[in-house]
């Protein structure tokens, strides 16, 4: 069955995966913008493809991103995430993508509080 829109993964599902040594781990894309990231920014190695430079990565997103390996999209609270999920979905070049529920403000408060927010 084909995927039409992002399954759902919470910050502490995520951080499960990527604590644990023997699961595969996603591919994470951040969609926020450069002011955002410099407030707030993981840990972890993630893509950044902030939404309002899309006319400059769009066309190779192909390029990009792995085609064998779940994406996990991220933004501030879900919903940019979510957009671009549902958009990458319907490039027809990834099979897997889950948004994190919540964003990176959920990550702060449910698993690592260090992070600010804002």
């Amino acid at each position: 069955m084909k995927q039409n829109i992002p399954l759902s993964i919470t910050p502490k599902e995520l951080n499960k995966i990527l604590e644990d040594a023997s699961s595969e781990k996603p591919f994470i894309v951040d969609v926020r913008e450069d002011n955002e990231i410099a407030i707030a920014s993981f840990s972890f190695s993630v893509l950044h493809l902030p939404l309002s430079k899309a006319a400059n990565w769009s066309v190779k997103i192909g390029e990009l991103l792995p085609k064998d390996q779940p994406i996990v999209v991220v933004c501030h609270a879900g919903v940019r995430s979510l957009n671009f999920g549902i958009w990458l979905l319907e490039q027809g070049i990834i099979k897997s993508v889950w948004n994190l529920v919540g964003g990176i403000d959920a990550w702060s408060t449910d698993v690592d509080q260090s992070v600010p927010r804002y």
